[in-house]
């Protein structure tokens, strides 16, 4: 159902989020682009919730709930909200208003926190003592999923009456000319969306159905390779992070004769910070790996390679501003699409025999390819100077204490010898770094002053 979801979101959206940034930057006038954004995902918003309320229960039957077709109206009511609040997010990022963003997003996470808490632990105690109230016999209805849903609305609810004084102005009509220039910038996103998505789900999918064990076995092996994917999850919040103050910066930039220079130096410290938090995860699994139960410990193999995928994914994003400010959309749906191949054909060449490994490796290999073909092809037509040897370097440097690491807990299965090895391991990386960036930190803020 989440996947389902995921896919909702990229649909409703239709890359309207990044066609903002992207006129926003250009001169456009910010009331009438906003007007035009917005109006424009909120009649698309409408319309398509009407249809997926309609479709209700064909597609609770696809997502096998039958039983509860309400279930789809709350998603619907999730995913219309999320998309409405789409540009007046964007509008703060654009104008530089993290604080207001970021309580936003912090009150959100609270209230749906909040009520979670309130399902599992407070409702299910009520409904034990009291299981002819009312409350108690429509909570006994319900799944925990379809909870977790209401618990999504009440969150999508709350964070878009917070936005309020962002939409509250918003009126018709919009401007048709513009918003023609923004959906032909905008619409190949939705196959980049897609393409993303399909590389992030397909291969718990896939590992389901092309499994050669029996049933059973399949579902623990997805179980136990989803529990494993979690463990990557320093990486995957930062790159998240990243790309949510990124985009508005670099489309700001654009304009400057030294933006190259800032995106590379950007990607720099961005590459040495994902190092960083391969590291931090890679070279303590003794420790992270506490973060799953023993009987999903037997995966733990695969958390270097979705580690390493995930830094890939990280330089990708960053490199991506070439077609993002070139206007050349298409070029980066075609390099989604290829990842999304080699995906599909890792996974359906390899799953039968090796099962999540070749899951990860599919993963890795395809955030490798598109990244070095981003690379190559935004070199083409927007050159930026990056320090690719000092980026490589440490990428190399990384993967070699990582594999120091390994091989001392592959002769030592002391925890202490263990945690030790990893710390200095650790602090040897940072050395590195504080010597061959050393100048370029003493200029840094708050950092600077420390360092001699």
């Amino acid at each position: 159902m989440y996947s389902c979801i995921s896919l909702a979101n990229i649909l409703f959206t239709y890359g309207m989020e990044t066609a903002f940034f992207r006129f926003a930057s250009s001169g456009e006038d910010k009331e009438k682009l906003f007007r035009t954004s917005f109006g424009s995902l909120l009649l698309s918003t409408i319309v398509l919730s009407i249809i997926c309320v309609l479709l209700r229960k064909p597609m609770a039957h696809f997502v096998d709930m039958d039983a509860h077709p309400e279930y789809i109206t709350w998603c619907v009511i999730v995913i219309a909200l999320d998309a409405l609040s789409t540009i007046p997010f964007a509008r703060l990022r654009q104008q530089g208003r993290p604080k207001k963003y970021a309580a936003i997003r912090f009150v959100s996470i609270f209230v749906n926190l909040a009520f979670v808490i309130f399902f599992i632990y407070f409702s299910q105690k009520y409904a034990a003592a009291h299981p002819e109230a009312a409350y108690s016999i429509w909570y006994n209805s319900h799944s925990a999923a379809g909870l977790l849903v209401l618990a999504n609305v009440a969150q999508s609810a709350v964070t878009f009456i917070l936005l309020f004084n962002e939409w509250k102005d918003f009126r018709f009509p919009i401007d048709k000319e513009l918003w023609l220039k923004l959906w032909n910038y905008a619409s190949p996103m939705i196959i980049v969306g897609l393409g993303g998505m399909v590389n992030e789900t397909v291969d718990r999918i896939m590992l389901l159905k092309l499994n050669s064990h029996t049933v059973d076995i399949a579902k623990s092996e997805v179980g136990i390779y989803n529990a494993n994917y979690k463990i990557a999850i320093f990486i995957t919040l930062f790159i998240q992070a990243f790309r949510m103050g990124a985009e508005p910066f670099f489309f700001n930039q654009a304009a400057d004769k030294n933006a190259p220079k800032t995106y590379a130096r950007v990607m720099k410290w961005f590459a040495i910070t994902v190092c960083l938090a391969f590291l931090f995860t890679g070279l303590f699994l003794d420790v992270w790996k506490y973060m799953v139960g023993p009987a999903y410990r037997s995966g733990l193999g695969v958390v270097p390679i979705l580690l390493f995928a995930n830094v890939c994914l990280g330089i990708y994003y960053n490199l991506s501003v070439w077609y993002k400010i070139t206007d050349n959309m298409r070029k980066g749906m075609y390099i989604t699409l290829i990842g999304a191949a080699i995906t599909f054909a890792i996974n359906f060449a390899f799953v039968p025999t090796y099962g999540m490994y070749a899951c990860a490796w599919a993963t890795c290999i395809c955030y490798f390819a598109m990244m070095i073909m981003s690379y190559f092809w935004g070199q083409k037509y927007f050159f930026v100077p990056y320090a690719t040897k000092k980026i490589l370097s440490y990428m190399v440097v990384m993967l070699l204490l990582f594999a120091v690491q390994r091989g001392v807990s592959h002769f030592t299965h002391s925890f202490a010898l263990r945690l030790t090895s990893g710390i200095v391991l650790m602090g040897l990386f940072l050395l590195l770094v504080l010597r061959v960036e050393k100048e370029e930190m003493k200029k840094m803020p708050f950092i600077g002053k420390y360092i001699k």
